[in-house]
């Protein structure tokens, strides 16, 4: 029998046929056991036993207990053949008429997508395939329905997004992302522990959502009686932790922001966020090198890294520009002299067919140029800094010119991978900033910020000077696995109801 068994039949029958199968399970005894233990995994028996013939394994008579999902069955007269995948890999059974007697004849009636486990001695088949002579062999789950004969190609997308269960059971590469997804984060962890920061958590519902300018999600407390906020960012509390004694703090979790889908979108992404006092963003742009070179040399196993055809290189030191230079270079016909005036970048503006909303400052409209028209050409690791005050609103000013902040954004490939800046610690411009922006929220900006008090407070009290910096954890992922959408790293990406 072939590794799938839909081959001309309709689903529903399929499924009706298994239905019946489980029927008479149930009326045999428990359909649904759990008293099988296994012992071994598939991954593990292939790396021991990699130098041993089938010889040198028969006179060892190692026995194991293994299960999986039967992936693959071929039924030949009295002797067979199975392959279970567990949670390691693969493995195959070598199952005889002879040694399991009734099981044997039961095994024939199982169903590719069973989950069956076994018990025997390590071989090697003629081909030298490591398998498992079973003596004992027992179906566990039955599956009900049929998994998949062709998984592939742009049709089926969406539906490995929606059934990311079968997509894992029967793609490898998918349970690869994943599992470097979870090595990343891993190494991520471990590189702030080492520089002896401290993992903190902060709330997920607040009653003010701040660190970015993004549309929230908004729900209601009962008890409190009152609108509250699933964060946009965990910014603000974490800054609070510097201004109550903890100098290096950050958090590794998700955000939520009300905005739209796309390849590089997902209302509920993962963040981390660092903040250290007595440091500025040329120290954090020197620890995001560090840091995504550290990444390099464990994932990639250099400084180049491969994605989607094309090449990085991670080996230093990366480009840093100010986005005054990005703007220029990008747009040789504007004027230098003219980037801080604000109907000359709104005629700017105007030409190139960027929207424009009525309370844009320059600040606001250089940005609208850097992003329309330098972002998708910063291909090689590149740090932008100088970013205006305008649209920083928690960053500190440069005192050589408040125009800008000391704020950088790092991008690879033509996407934002991490943000960063020196933190803006007083008090009063904060609280000068927060009108602004409750002036635009009023305005009509829903991604606005809103003002807040407590926050304003706390730094009354005296936070430390410092930097912060945010890394989108799944863009990394992206990068270091050739991913092209977001939905590729999330295992459970938010989409459109299903019709």
């Amino acid at each position: 029998m072939m590794a799938d068994d839909t081959g001309g039949h309709d689903e529903n029958a399929l499924i009706a046929e298994r239905r019946a199968k489980l029927a008479r399970l149930r009326a045999a005894g428990p359909a649904y056991p759990n008293d099988f233990r296994r012992d071994a995994l598939a991954a593990d028996l292939h790396a021991t036993c990699a130098a041993r013939d089938d010889a040198a394994l028969a006179a060892a008579g190692i026995r194991v207990r293994v299960a999986g999902r039967m992936l693959f069955k071929r039924v030949m007269g009295k002797a067979s053949f199975a392959k279970l995948q567990d949670s390691s890999g693969q493995i195959q059974l070598y199952l005889q008429a002879e040694t399991l007697g009734a099981a044997y004849d039961e095994f024939k009636g199982w169903d590719v997508g069973d989950i069956v486990g076994a018990a025997g001695t390590l071989m090697r088949t003629r081909a030298g395939e490591l398998s498992v002579r079973a003596d004992t062999l027992r179906l566990l789950v039955k599956s009900l329905r049929p998994l998949p004969d062709k998984w592939h190609g742009l049709a089926d997308t969406e539906l490995r997004y929606r059934q990311r269960y079968v997509d894992l059971i029967v793609n490898p590469a998918t349970r690869a992302t994943f599992q470097t997804r979870t090595r990343i984060v891993r190494l991520l962890r471990d590189y702030l522990d080492a520089l002896d920061f401290l993992e903190v958590e902060t709330p997920m519902m607040q009653p003010i959502p701040g660190g970015a300018v993004a549309r929230p999600f908004v729900t209601h407390h009962r008890a409190l009686d009152r609108e509250m906020y699933l964060r946009i960012a965990p910014e603000l509390y974490l800054k609070r932790l510097l201004v109550g004694g903890f100098e290096r703090v950050y958090e590794l979790n998700r955000n939520f922001r009300n905005e739209g889908l796309s390849t590089q979108h997902n209302p509920e992404f993962t963040m981390l966020e660092l903040y250290q006092a007595y440091a500025d963003c040329e120290d954090f742009m020197n620890l995001v090198e560090r840091l995504l070179q550290a990444l390099a040399d464990a994932l990639a196993g250099g400084r180049e890294v491969r994605y989607q055809g094309r090449v990085f290189d991670f080996s230093g030191p990366f480009r840093r520009l100010a986005v005054a230079e990005a703007i220029c270079a990008a747009n040789p016909e504007l004027d230098p002299a003219g980037l801080r005036d604000r109907e000359y970048l709104r005629a700017a503006c105007a030409r190139l067919g960027i929207p424009l909303q009525p309370q844009d400052g320059a600040g606001k409209l250089q940005i609208e140029l850097f992003e329309n028209t330098c972002e998708p050409a910063l291909e090689q690791p590149t740090f932008v800094h100088s970013y205006p005050a305008e649209v920083s609103p928690l960053a500190r000013r440069r005192d050589s010119d408040p125009f800008v902040t000391d704020r950088f954004e790092f991008f690879v490939g033509g996407r934002e991978l991490a943000n960063g800046f020196s933190e803006l610690n007083d008090p009063e411009d904060q609280a000068g900033r927060f009108r602004e922006q409750a002036a635009r929220k009023q305005a009509g900006d829903a991604e606005a910020m809103f003002y807040d008090a407590d926050y304003v407070r706390a730094l009354e009290y005296g936070m430390p000077p410092a930097a912060g910096l945010g890394i989108g954890v799944d863009r990394l992922v992206m990068l270091f696995t050739d991913a092209p959408s977001i939905r590729d790293v999330l295992l459970f990406p938010h989409l459109r109801p299903e019709t």
